[in-house]
């Protein structure tokens, strides 16, 4: 008996040993299975990335070869444009290093390298016609240039270019829709198993509990093996808390990628808002610089003929005066478009915005009529700004205009002005500082989510055709902008639009002044006859007409169309005072003038300007400034100014005079 108890009793300690062995091999055969399911997650993961990278890059090269477009197409318009060549060849260069950066990336898919590979030899067909115009304009080709450009703007490289990019995201996209089924099929067995290992737990306190049973049997021998199945469960609910706190470490992780994603989206449509308007800019400031040109000779022509017709010719005269009056107010869409392109010559000064609110309320009351109710709500303790004060309110005056017409000429208009602190890029992409805000608020019809995304868009309106021109916001973006602010706007359907421009704050209390722009004849003209006069224009028309007046004016005007020519007669001859233009080729007017400077200190200098270009405000600094297209009377007042020795004093901070 004692022999056959013995017998039983062993087969049921090597039952209980067989069982935990067996509960073991699982356990370690399921822990197996559920790091293969997160390695795959995570493999899948990082293929998710790489399809966003390769998304992303794509996207970065249509951006360039855009941006490369756009330059070269002002560059063979405009070749006089500064840094448009430059910044063509620069950005097909970068588009260039970025395709092959995709080539490294997409080494490991055929089916990508085969892709492109195409796109690689696509690119270099555009670049190879895109080089031929670009060429043309730098050999002064300017005809057989803009007929090459129009050339490869009509190729089918273009389309292909871009349809192979298309091509290749769209592999990518596919690609990526395959990954994040891969991605969430391994999700789901990595949670099966999960589930599996808590159904394993259970069976292992079940067998816990055999075991106790058996220990209780067999009193001491089988204590130990007890202890050691307590201590087993102990380690499989350890593991298991383990897989639990890992499995939502990756879910916290892959939704952090997704609202990575996200913000990466948001910022690609920003940028690419911010690029398209920074080269409308530019094409509207060249193509203002071009209008400004012909504005001038228009206007001085005009003047000149009609100082030497005297007697009874009213029709002569009637003609002329309609004549001058339509070239005026082509200069007034000239400085619009020069604002929006932040390229409009400004005269900065300290402005209380409170104080400048305050003053305009009879301006206001005649410009928007009796039916609307004018309001203010003025900061008395406004920080000071540095801006050009008619600038401002012209923008003032240009938003309670569109307040009336909002409000269909009837309701109630609110100006308020407040000091803000704000962070970076808290409206737009302002910089982090100290502004004033002055915001116009109407109560009339408001704007929709697409107006407002187009609302500083030149030449857009939502008025009837006739009654408007669309530059109205444009301007005050560009006046914003280049006084170093911003604007913004908020608006809601049926209740009313509020815009409010930011303008930083200053100490300064400097000043800059700028001769008017259409200043008539009606100025008492101030001349000192016989004095020698520089004159310093490439354009063939504006010199001719500006050496008219002058010599009308009774002065002894000598003319030459180089900064080179210009120090070669300064050189031989002495001169009262030198006016030049800005933008020439080969040398420009400030280059030019700080060499003069050191042959003769003391000589007087005008520049003539309607156009600045990047980085030349700088260089004005101290100079008297005559805006184009000028009257001979601007030019008389200009000309009294500069040789009486009133000249402008630069501005310690807070902008410059302006010029192109």
């Amino acid at each position: 008996m004692t022999s056959g108890d013995d017998q039983a009793f062993d087969w049921r300690r090597g039952g209980a040993v067989a069982v935990g062995m067996i509960a073991t091999l699982i356990l370690i055969g399921m822990v197996f299975l559920v790091a293969v399911s997160n390695r795959a997650r995570d493999d899948a993961l990082e293929r998710e990335r790489h399809a966003y990278d390769i998304n992303l890059l794509t996207r970065s090269v249509d951006a360039s070869l855009v941006r490369a477009e756009a330059a070269l197409g002002t560059f063979v318009l405009d070749e006089d444009v500064q840094g448009t060549g430059h910044l063509y060849y620069s950005q097909w260069q970068l588009a260039g290093d970025q395709i092959r950066q995709l080539r490294r990336e997409s080494a490991n898919d055929p089916g990508q390298r085969r892709r492109v590979a195409d796109l690689q030899k696509i690119y270099d067909a555009r670049s190879q016609e895109f080089s031929t115009a670009a060429s043309a304009v730098t050999a002064k080709q300017g005809t057989l240039a803009i007929n090459l450009y129009y050339q490869a703007t009509k190729s089918p490289t273009g389309p292909a270019l871009r349809g192979k990019l298309t091509e290749i995201a769209d592999s990518e996209r596919a690609a990526l829709k395959a990954r994040m089924e891969q991605t969430k099929f391994f999700s789901a067995e990595a949670d099966r198993l999960t589930d599996y290992l808590s159904l394993l737990g259970v069976l292992a306190g079940l067998g816990a509990v055999f075991v106790g049973a058996i220990a209780f049997q067999a009193m001491r021998q089988n204590a130990l093996a007890k202890r050691e199945a307590e201590s087993e469960y102990e380690r499989s609910l350890a593991l298991e808390t383990a897989v639990e706190d890992r499995t939502r470490e990756l879910r916290h992780a892959n939704a952090a990628l997704k609202a990575e994603a996200i913000e990466r989206q948001a910022a690609e449509a920003q940028l690419r808002q911010v690029q398209k308007m920074e080269a409308v800019g530019q094409l509207t400031g060249g193509i203002a610089h071009d209008f400004n040109n012909m504005l001038a000779v228009v206007v001085g022509g005009i003047d000149l003929a009609r100082r030497r017709l005297n007697g009874p010719r009213r029709e002569v005269m009637l003609h002329l005066n309609n004549a001058m009056e339509g070239a005026t107010r082509a200069a007034a869409l000239t400085r619009r478009l020069l604002s929006f392109a932040r390229s409009e010559p400004l005269l900065p000064e300290r402005v209380d915005g409170s104080a400048l609110v305050a003053g305009m309320s009879d301006l206001l009351d005649r410009t928007l009529g009796e039916r609307i109710t004018v309001e203010t709500k003025l900061d008395l303790k406004a920080w000071p700004t540095f801006v050009d004060p008619h600038q401002l309110e012209n923008a003032i005056v240009n938003l309670a205009v569109n307040a009336r017409d909002a409000m269909d000429g009837t309701g109630k208009l609110l100006i308020e002005t407040a000091n803000v602190t704000l962070g970076a890029n808290a409206v737009g992409d302002i910089q982090p500082g100290d502004y004033v805000r002055i915001s116009v608020t109407d109560t009339g019809s408001g704007m929709t989510p697409d107006v407002i995304d187009r609302a500083f868009e030149p030449f857009f309106t939502t008025k009837p055709v006739g009654k408007g021109t669309g530059l109205g916001l444009s301007q005050i973006f560009g006046f914003a902008h280049q006084s170093g602010g911003e604007v913004g706007i908020e608006s809601r359907l049926g209740k009313g639009t509020t815009v409010s421009i930011y303008l930083p704050r200053t100490e300064s209390a400097a000043t800059v002044r700028l001769h008017s722009a259409t200043q008539r004849g009606s100025e008492a003209e101030l001349t000192v006859p016989g004095a020698r006069i520089l004159l310093v224009e490439d354009d063939p028309r504006v010199r001719a007409a500006t050496v008219g007046a002058l010599e009308d004016l009774d002065y002894d005007p000598v003319a030459c169309s180089s900064g080179a020519e210009a120090i070669e007669l300064f050189d031989s001859a002495d001169f009262d005072l030198v006016i030049s233009d800005v933008v020439m080729p080969e040398m420009t007017g400030p280059e030019m003038v700080r060499i003069l400077k050191s042959m003769r200190s003391d000589v007087a200098i005008l520049f003539v300007t309607g156009y600045v270009g990047d980085g030349e405000s700088d260089d004005l600094i101290g100079h008297d400034l005559l805006r184009k297209p000028f009257t001979v009377g601007a030019l008389a007042g200009a000309i009294a100014r500069s040789l009486s020795g009133h000249v402008s004093e630069s501005p310690q901070s807070g902008g410059a005079a302006a010029a192109g």
